[in-house]
Order: C-alpha cells, then sequence, then structure tokens
C-alpha cells in the first residue's frame, strides 16, 4: 500500500499542505498580536478625540455613507484620515492577510472533507484516513488548529480592536470594489465575540461554542475526530511514559487537542456525563491546568464552568483529599529528585559504562523530573488562576502550600535538568556515532583473544605451566571464528549468540578447571569483557535519543518561563557563572521547535528568553564600567588601596560573566545559530544605546515660551532596541527637539539671516544669536550620524510644510472666488508679458490690496521652508568640510562618481541610445545616501514632493513677493533688509522658500514668473520714466514765465 505522506498521494499531500499552513497561520497571529498599533484601542481620550471619526467598528457598515459624508464634510479630518492611511495600511493589510488565511483554511478543510465524501482520492474515505496512523493525527491536528487559531485571534487582538482594523482595511484597500473579495465572510467569521482577556471580565453566554460554529464544519468529521482523541493514542506517546503515574503526562498533548475540540460539539461538555467522567479519568485524574498551544495556559475550573457534565466530572479531580496528594507527592519528589541530579551532575560521574549499564534509570529520573517541573509549572502560574475568582484563588493556594512551592528551588530543578539532558543527550549521540566501529573494536579483540589461547593450548606458544590440549586449541579456535561471524546489521541475533558465547567461557573456565592459571583467567575475563561491550553497544539506539526528546518537551512553559527571568537573572547577578548553566536550559526551550517565531516571510526570529535572562549582567556591567571609569580617574591622582581592591573587584566579575558566555560555545537553537560572541556584543552595544539615548534624552530638553512605526523602521532593532521615553514636548526625540530648538533660535520672525557673514542677528537688538559654529559644535557632540540625522529630518519636515501649503493653496486660496477674480483680472491685464503694462502701479497695487489677507499664511510658510533650506546648506557646507577633512579619499571617490554619473545621464538625454541606469538599478538611490552623508549635494535642486498642474500658480507667487516688497529695503552694505521690526520680513528664507517651491513644478512656472518680475520692472521703470520726464518739462515751462529775480 502507498505510504499516506508519500508525494504520489494527493489525499496526504493534501491534509498535509492544509496542516502545515495551519501552524504558520498562528505562528503569523502571534507575531502580529505584538504589533497591533495603539491607536485601534482607542484608550486614551486623545486618540478617541482626534481619530473617532475616522476609526470606526462593524456599525459602520450600516451606513458607510453616513460616515463618509462627516468626514467629506471637515477638510481637516480628510486629512488626518489621508494621513492614518498612508501611515497603517501596510499593517492593516498583513493583519487582513493573516486574517483571510484563517478564513481559507476552514474553507480548504471543509473542501477537503467534502472531496473525502464524493470519492475525489481514489479508495480513500473519512474512515479509511482515520484507520491510517499519520491520516488519523493530520485530521485531529486540522480541526485542533482552526480552533487555537479562533482562540488565539480572541485572546490576542480583542474584538473592537479586530472590528477597527477590518473596518479601516476595507476604507482604504481596494477590497470594497473587488468581485473577488470575501472580505464579507471574514468579518461574519471575526466580529467581536464580547470576549476580553483581561482579569475580571465576564465571560459572554455560549462563549466559546457559538464563536467556533460561525463557520459549520461536518458534525461527523467532528465526531469521529473526537472519537479518535477520546479512545486512541494517536501519537503513541505513552511508550515514552511507561508507569501508570505518567500517563496524564503522556496524553499531554492529546489532552488539550480535545479540549479544543468539544468546543465544536458543547452537548458532550454540557449533558454527556459519562463521555465526560470517561475524559477526566482518562486525561485528567491528576491535572486541571493545560497548556493548548505554545504556552497558551487554560485552566479547566474556570473553562468548563458552564458546562454541567464537564463541571461534574473535573471536581472529583478538585476534591481537596486529592489536591493534597498530588501536591505533597510533587513536593517531595522534588527534594528526592535534586540531590539525585546534583549526583549525577558531579564531575566524573557520568561516564560510558555507567550510562550504558543504567540506561532505564537514568531515561526514569529525567521523566521523574519533567513531569515534576510540569505539573508545578503549570498548577502554581500566575496566568492560570483570575485573580478574581475565589474558588480559583483557594485552589492556587491550596497547591502552593501543599506542594511547598518555592520558585526558585524549582528553576535550579529545572536548570539541574537541562544540564543532566544535555550531558546525556550529548554523550549518546557520540555513542550513536561511533557505535559500529566501537562493536567492531571489541569484536576483534575478542576474536584476537581467543586465537591467542588457541595457540597456548596448541604447545606452540610458550606459556608458564599450560599443557598442550587439542580439544581446547580446536575449542578456542571454534570460539573465535564465532565471534568473528557475529552480524552487526542483526543486532537481535548477535546480542543472544553473544550472551551464549559469554557463558561458554563461564563454563570452560570452571569445567577444565582453568582458574589456577592467571594468564588464561586472565585472557578469558577481558574476552567477556569485550563481548559485554558488544553487548552495551549494540543496545545504543535512537529510540533512547526520541524518549528523550519527548520526555523533556517544554513547549508548555514558553510564556510561563518569562515569570523566571527575574530569578534567573538574579541568580546570575548573585553568581556569575551560573552562565555556563544556561546553553542546557536555552536548548531544552528550543526543542519545541516553538521557541522561535517564524513568520510567513521569515523576517523575524526572536530569542526572547535568552536575551532577558542575561540583560541584567549587561546592565551590571554598564554600571560597574561607570564606577570604575569614575575610580580610576581618583587612582591616576591618589593611590588608595581600598579603591584598588574595589575596582580590580569589579573587573574580575565582568570576566568572568564574559568568560562565562564564551564558554556557552556556538549553539544551535531551533534553526538559529547563536554565537555567544554575538550574544556579549550585541548586549554591551544594547546596554550602550540605552545610556546613550538616556543621556540625550535628558541632556536636549529646551523651553522656549511622518509618522515611522517601530515594526517599520531599519534603525530599530528587536535584540538592540532603542528606548522609547515619554515625550516632553512635541517632539518624540531628543534629535526632534534639538531641530525645534534651531528652528526656534533662528526664526525669521525675530531673526535676520547674513548669507555673506554665514550668521543670524536679532530683529531688534541687532545682536548676534548664532553662526555657523553651531553646526560644527553638534558635529563635534552626535557626530557625523547625528548631523546626518538633523538633516534628514528637516528634509521630512520641509516636505510636510510643502504638503500643508500646497493643501491650504488649493482648498482655501484657490476655491475663494474673489480673490481667484482677482487673479483673472491682473492676469488679463498684464497679458502679454512681453507688453509693458498701462498704468502699472495702480494696476499691481489694487491687486495686492484685494489679496492681502491671504499672504500672512503664505508668507510664513515660505519662510518656514527658507528657513530650513539654510539650515540644510549650512549642515551640507560642515558634513562636507568635516569629510574632506577626516576623509579625503573618500570625498574625491564621491565627488568623481557624482561628476560621472551626471555626465553619463546628461549624455543619455542628449543621445538615448547611450545607457542609462533601470528603474529596478539602485544605484542611483543609494549614492544619494553617501553623497547626502557626506555633504555632496545642493539642498535647493532637490525635489521634495509630487506636484500636479494648478491654475494662476505663476500669478500668485508673484503677487505675493510684490505685495512683500514694501516690508523691506535696500542698504548698499546689507543688501535687502526689513523695514520695520514690527512687521518682520527676512529676505534670504523668503527668496530660498519661493525657489524652492518654484523648484517642485513645471519649470515652465517658473519662467512665466520671472517673465512677469522682468515685465513688472520694465512697467514700473517706464512709468517713472514718463513721470520724470513730464515734470522736466514742467519746470522748464515755469522757469520761462517766472519773475527773472525769482529765477
Amino acid at each position: 500500500m502507498v505510504d499516506f505522506l508519500a508525494e504520489n498521494n494527493l489525499c496526504g499531500q493534501a491534509i498535509l499542505r492544509i496542516v502545515s499552513r495551519g501552524n504558520a497561520n498562528i505562528a503569523e497571529l502571534l507575531r502580529l498580536s505584538e504589533f497591533i498599533p495603539a491607536v485601534f484601542r482607542l484608550k486614551d481620550k486623545s486618540d478617541q478625540q482626534k481619530y473617532g471619526d475616522i476609526i470606526c467598528d462593524f456599525s459602520y457598515f450600516k451606513g458607510p455613507e453616513y460616515y463618509e459624508s462627516k468626514l467629506e464634510a471637515k477638510p481637516e479630518l480628510q486629512d488626518l484620515d489621508e494621513e492614518f492611511r498612508e501611515n497603517n495600511i501596510e499593517i492593516l493589510t498583513r493583519f487582513y492577510l493573516a486574517f483571510e488565511s484563517v478564513h481559507k483554511y476552514v474553507v480548504d478543510l471543509i473542501r477537503y472533507l467534502d472531496d473525502l465524501n464524493e470519492g475525489v482520492y481514489i479508495q480513500q474515505t473519512l474512515e479509511t484516513v482515520l484507520l491510517n496512523e499519520d491520516g488519523k493525527q493530520l485530521l485531529c491536528e486540522a480541526l485542533y488548529l482552526y480552533g487555537v487559531m479562533l482562540l488565539v485571534i480572541d485572546q490576542k487582538m480583542e474584538g473592537e480592536v479586530r472590528e477597527r482594523m477590518l473596518v479601516s482595511y476595507y476604507r482604504y484597500s481596494a477590497a470594497r470594489s473587488s468581485a473577488d473579495s470575501n472580505l464579507d465572510d471574514i468579518c461574519k467569521l471575526l466580529r467581536s465575540t464580547g470576549y476580553s482577556s483581561h482579569p475580571g471580565a465576564k465571560r459572554p453566554p455560549n462563549y466559546p461554542e457559538s464563536y467556533f460554529q460561525r463557520v459549520p464544519i461536518s458534525p461527523t468529521f467532528i465526531s469521529m475526530v473526537i472519537g479518535r482523541l477520546r479512545s486512541d493514542d494517536i501519537y503513541n506517546q505513552v511508550s515514552a511514559y511507561p508507569l501508570p503515574e505518567h500517563r496524564s503526562t503522556a496524553l499531554a498533548t492529546q489532552a488539550a487537542m480535545l479540549c479544543v475540540c468539544l468546543y465544536f460539539t458543547p452537548s458532550i461538555l454540557h449533558t454527556q456525563q459519562a463521555k465526560m467522567r470517561e475524559i477526566v479519568d482518562k486525561y485528567f485524574p491528576d491535572n486541571w491546568v493545560i497548556s493548548i498551544y505554545m504556552g497558551i495556559t487554560v485552566n479547566l475550573v474556570e473553562a468548563w464552568e458552564p458546562y454541567k457534565a464537564a463541571k461534574t466530572a473535573l471536581n472529583y479531580t478538585l476534591e481537596t483529599a486529592n489536591i493534597r496528594e498530588q501536591a505533597g507527592r510533587y513536593a517531595a519528589s522534588v527534594e528526592s529528585l535534586r540531590s539525585q541530579v546534583q549526583q549525577l551532575l558531579k564531575e566524573g560521574f557520568l561516564r560510558e559504562e555507567i550510562v550504558l549499564d543504567n540506561i532505564p534509570k537514568l531515561l526514569n529520573c529525567l521523566r521523574d523530573c519533567n513531569v515534576a517541573i510540569r505539573w508545578l509549572m503549570l498548577h502554581t502560574a500566575e496566568s492560570a488562576y483570575d485573580p478574581n475568582n475565589k474558588r480559583l484563588r483557594q485552589i492556587k493556594d491550596q497547591v502552593i502550600n501543599d506542594s511547598k512551592y518555592n520558585p526558585k528551588i524549582l528553576f535550579q530543578l529545572l536548570l539541574d535538568t537541562a544540564q543532566f539532558e544535555f550531558i546525556l543527550k550529548e554523550m549518546f549521540k557520540q555513542m550513536l556515532a561511533e557505535k559500529q566501529l566501537k562493536w567492531e573494536s571489541y569484536k576483534k579483540e575478542g576474536s584476537e583473544r581467543m586465537m591467542e589461547l588457541a595457540e597456548v593450548f596448541s604447545g606452540v606458544k610458550p606459556l608458564t605451566r599450560v599443557e598442550k590440549n587439542e580439544n581446547l586449541q580446536a575449542w578456542f579456535r571454534e570460539i573465535s571464528k564465532q565471534i568473528e561471524s557475529l552480524n552487526y546489521e542483526d543486532s537481535t541475533a548477535a546480542g543472544r549468540k553473544t550472551v551464549q558465547l559469554i557463558q561458554a567461557l563461564v563454563e570452560v573456565q570452571e569445567f577444565h578447571q582453568l582458574e589456577s592459571n592467571l594468564q588464561v583467567c586472565q585472557f578469558l575475563a577481558d574476552t567477556r569483557k569485550f563481548l559485554h561491550q558488544m553487548i552495551r553497544t549494540i543496545n545504543i539506539k535512537e529510540e533512547v535519543l526520541i524518549t528523550m526528546q519527548i520526555v523533556g518537551d517544554l513547549s508548555y512553559a514558553w510564556q510561563i518561563i518569562d515569570s523566571f527571568t527575574s530569578i534567573m537573572q538574579e541568580s546570575i547577578r548573585a553568581n556569575p557563572t551560573m552562565v555556563t548553566k544556561l546553553r542546557a536550559t536555552f536548548l531544552k526551550v528550543s526543542q519545541t521547535g516553538l521557541f522561535i517565531y517564524v513568520t510567513l516571510d521569515h523576517n523575524f526570529l526572536k530569542l526572547r528568553f535568552i536575551q532577558l535572562s542575561i540583560d541584567v549582567w549587561f546592565v551590571r556591567i554598564g554600571q560597574y564600567l561607570k564606577i570604575i571609569y569614575i575610580y580610576t580617574s581618583v587612582l591616576k591622582k591618589y593611590f588608595i588601596i581600598n579603591v584598588v581592591y574595589f575596582v580590580a573587584k569589579l573587573t574580575h566579575a565582568i570576566s568572568v560573566f564574559t568568560e562565562g558566555i564564551l564558554m556557552m560555545k556556538t549553539t544551535l537553537v531551533g534553526i538559529i545559530k547563536v554565537d555567544p560572541k554575538q550574544l556579549l556584543e550585541d548586549g554591551i552595544r544594547k546596554e550602550l544605546v540605552k545610556r546613550v539615548a538616556y543621556a540625550l534624552h535628558k541632556g536636549l530638553i529646551f523651553n522656549p515660551k511622518a509618522k515611522i512605526q517601530d515594526w517599520q523602521s531599519v534603525y530599530q532593532s528587536t535584540h538592540i532596541p532603542i528606548p522609547k521615553y515619554p515625550s516632553v514636548d512635541e517632539s518624540a526625540t531628543f534629535i526632534g527637539r534639538l531641530c525645534r530648538e534651531i528652528l526656534r533660535i533662528t526664526d525669521p520672525k525675530t531673526t535676520c539671516y547674513f548669507d555673506q557673514l554665514n550668521t543670524w542677528y536679532d530683529m531688534r537688538t541687532h545682536q548676534e544669536v548664532t553662526n555657523n559654529r553651531l553646526f560644527s559644535e553638534i558635529q563635534d557632540t552626535l557626530g557625523t550620524f547625528g548631523l546626518n540625522g538633523l538633516d534628514r529630518l528637516l528634509c521630512f519636515m520641509i516636505v510636510k510644510e510643502l504638503q500643508n501649503f500646497l493643501t491650504v493653496l488649493q482648498k482655501n486660496i484657490l476655491k475663494d472666488k474673489a480673490v481667484v477674480d482677482v487673479f483673472k483680472a491682473l492676469l488679463s491685464a498684464v497679458n502679454p508679458v512681453k507688453g509693458i503694462v498701462a498704468n502699472a502701479s495702480k494696476v499691481y497695487a489694487n491687486a495686492a490690496a484685494k489679496t492681502q489677507k491671504i499672504w500672512p499664511a503664505y508668507l510664513e510658510a515660505i519662510m518656514k521652508v527658507g528657513q530650513m533650506q539654510i539650515l540644510r546648506q549650512q549642515i551640507a557646507n560642515e558634513l562636507n568640510y568635516s569629510c574632506k577633512f577626516d576623509s579625503k579619499h573618500l570625498a574625491a571617490a564621491l565627488d568623481n562618481l557624482n561628476k560621472s554619473l551626471l555626465s553619463d545621464i546628461e549624455a543619455h538625454y542628449q543621445d538615448p541610445s547611450l545607457p542609462y541606469p533601470k528603474e529596478d538599478n539602485t544605484l542611483l538611490y543609494e549614492i544619494t545616501a553617501y553623497l547626502e552623508a557626506a555633504g555632496i549635494h545642493n539642498p535647493l535642486n532637490k525635489i521634495y514632493i509630487t506636484t500636479k498642474r494648478l491654475p494662476y500658480f505663476p500669478i500668485v507667487n508673484f503677487l505675493f513677493l510684490i505685495a512683500q516688497l514694501p516690508k523691506l529695503q535696500y542698504n548698499k552694505s546689507q543688501g535687502m533688509t526689513c523695514r520695520k521690526a514690527t512687521d518682520p520680513v527676512d529676505w534670504a528664507p523668503l527668496v530660498l522658500g519661493l525657489l524652492t517651491l518654484l523648484k517642485q513644478f513645471h519649470s515652465r512656472y517658473t519662467e512665466h514668473f520671472l517673465a512677469l518680475i522682468g515685465q513688472f520692472i520694465r512697467s514700473i521703470m517706464e512709468q517713472c520714466t514718463r513721470y520724470l520726464t513730464l515734470v522736466y518739462y514742467v519746470m522748464i515751462e515755469e522757469q520761462e514765465y517766472a519773475p527773472k529775480n525769482n529765477k
């Protein structure tokens, strides 16, 4: 018969793919649950007020037109909605795809069951698949995983949050217009159940059975799966736990699956007392806290409270006497197991011969340790008991008291068990690798000993007091041949025959009275020893490793283990050498295969437990180094013996911890290689980042009168996270506060910038405020990366300012009919631009007067952009100077490469046949980052935003400029300066801001603008010339008629 999981078996491969997708879906859901944008929870009043109108639950679908009309009525809400979409559409899409995969999973499972019933798979039915061992496991897992997905979604992502995310995705994506979208079905499946994971929250009625029945699944299939889970040992785990008191541990995985699957048929839980009593007697006679998946614990006392049959059956387990008995049993076992494991871990105790002779005893010790650790961890876990439930509190208190629970002792037992398990596994792996080689070696040695004895009794080989004996000679030769004929491949026959040979060698020594000859006795004893070694070696089987893997499962503690982090940190703090034991513990955690989050795109691998465990020592290292630094500065001047001893003690503690980390060796944790050197470096870098960020956060706080999520940032790291501190002003970080402080002290409303001096002066006092040395100081303090970051922040601020400016221009100015009429009138008056405007001063003055109300906001935006462009120029100059000074070869290489690329691009536009970088070529993008970091760029030539064609744009900017001219005056030494300090206008930011704005549009707008300026100058000059000529003639006429004595 074809193997069920063979590649050519379509039936087996189909259900295998479904189950594989189920595990991947759960991993993705668990990972995404850590990245739910906080704004969707709407917990804060500020979030409710700000986003309450744009984040909706499923009530949106009752009247989408009403909600959309509210947005359209308020332009500020539209802007906020667009910004919110840009910030969150990526994560919303990912959540939607995860939700869709859950719905697709159950749809595909139902389709597979239908195909089985309809005979699509030849010779396969639901019954035959369940008869197959692999098929039975996969079908049970398929139903169980669907239930786990639903529970994970409801526990990790609240119903209201799910609804808000789905509605937001619907509004912001193309799903509403797609005919293939199954968003409606997904919404029906994942609508809010009313469940809350917060302690003390009331459980909704008929939960979770009503939730599980939203997508109907074949009752026959559910019934048959539950039947198999009730009656069979589907994973054959009982063989790894032969003792009857370990049966509930052996069947723990199956028990968790059964608990989840029972929610699909709640009638069993409610009314079928016989079945529930059978389930409890088999799976829960001594336990009531289970782990259903990846450490997600469920307390059956609480979970089965609404179900009469289940509650009644479980009451027998929850009797006070039974709880006392179980807790007392494990308390006694912990005491005995601790001393037993510590004895086994003594240096030199676990030798190969002892291990081979005591395999059953060692495995029993491992079983007892792991069973005790499992029971105590689960039944004392804080997460398993609701503190608001009186009965649960009583049960927990009884367990803790009767078991004499001490988390430090339990954790020490876990460490010792992991170490014992690790050593035993490594020894077995080595013995398995050398098994055949050693067996052949022992066989050869035994055969040669028998041949030598045969020669001794032949009389040829001299040996003291040994007479010739042809019978013994022939017998020993025959024994040698028998040993030589032993076959390694047939281990059973070889083992049986080896026992017979050992017995024969004992008998020959007795019957032929060979005891008198010590040499012969030694030969016989050596041969028997080699034969015994062959039996031990042939009994080294891979099944022992498999049993240890099953017994050592720690998947139930995936979340509980976090509660022991503080104990581990305290232990390491007290004794740094304990780090050497951590490797075994980490490997034990990784055995489950669930230690690492692996999402569908394999982008995120998490080693949480390892890092949390040793983080405390990196904090301590930072503190020690700070103290050492302070004291060594004292020791440079004064020699104080107590200080010298203290510094040496701290240095020794650091070296011990470092040595312990490096002794861990490179370890594979699941599929991830944990390099201790990298672990040490990451820990030190993490503490350094934390301290530097804290210093900058506290130091750069001033007192003046585009949002990136953490998971999106290429600079944020899971292993070495950049800490986030509460905001002290509108800035999120110290770099934002620094930038805003620079903008404040160089504000064009209060300062005047002189380009020739690169200096800002106060408009009122005419005192110097700051100059370009400011950026040298920032370079010295924050370094090149800090200054470059400041430049990038200014760049994004310019983008934001330009976007807001254009929004105001389009929605306010260009939609004001009176203002647009002025633009039209002026445009008709100045056409053609090559001509002269008649009565120019009156035309221009009237237009400026009629539009004066719109210019204050316009001026503020333009000068803000111009101010930031001046700052970017100064930063570029400083970066370029330091690059040429510190890295002249890099500066020269970048400059030459930049010029070469520009030359090639210009040549391509002149001759399109010449090469040009393709769209998928990242050269231009990557080189830009280097050029900006080296200051080899001109901010004024940068295109910050993409724009559309705007009507009257050149005439608007022209009119704006001439409206500002009366506020300025020309000075021969200083250029254009502000006329009145009460009406401030700084010429340099004004010109650069206007230039930047025009640069964002097509060059014809700039040409039109300059043509209007030229026409303005010509028209004013023409009008002035005519006026002066007229005055000249009037004066001549007056001179002719005036009396001569009055000339």
